[in-house]
């Protein structure tokens, strides 16, 4: 059995738009959490007036922002990525791939809303 990728994206949309939905909410909630818990932290650190919690805690921030920076731009890596493969392809922006593209990265968009449409019907 050979899969058809447009059969898939279509019939796993409503999933596809679930998940892309869970994506955004991480894309809000991470930067939010970073900067909630390295206020936290600082605070802490300020009130024991030690310079080296300070300089640690500073440090520690700058991780987590790293890891924030990083998970925030994963959707627009993995969408970059599939529309260069796609442009490989005439027609690449109606292309089966670009529902499945579209529904994790940008759950808005017309063509998956569409997907969820048919899926649904």
């Amino acid at each position: 059995m050979i899969l058809d990728i447009g059969t898939f994206c279509t019939h796993a949309a409503p999933l596809l738009q679930f998940v892309g939905y869970l994506v955004l909410i991480f894309k809000i909630a991470i930067p939010v959490i970073i900067i909630v818990m390295g206020m936290m932290d600082f605070g802490k650190a300020v009130i024991s007036e030690k310079d080296e919690d300070i300089k640690k805690q500073a440090i520690k921030l700058g991780r987590r922002a790293l890891a924030g920076v990083i998970i925030f731009f994963i959707p627009t890596f993995i969408k970059w990525l599939f529309s260069a493969s796609a442009g490989l392809v005439k027609d690449a922006e109606n292309s089966a791939g670009a529902v499945c593209v579209n529904c994790v990265t940008d759950v808005t968009s017309e063509s998956c809303a569409g997907a969820v449409a048919e899926a649904n019907s």
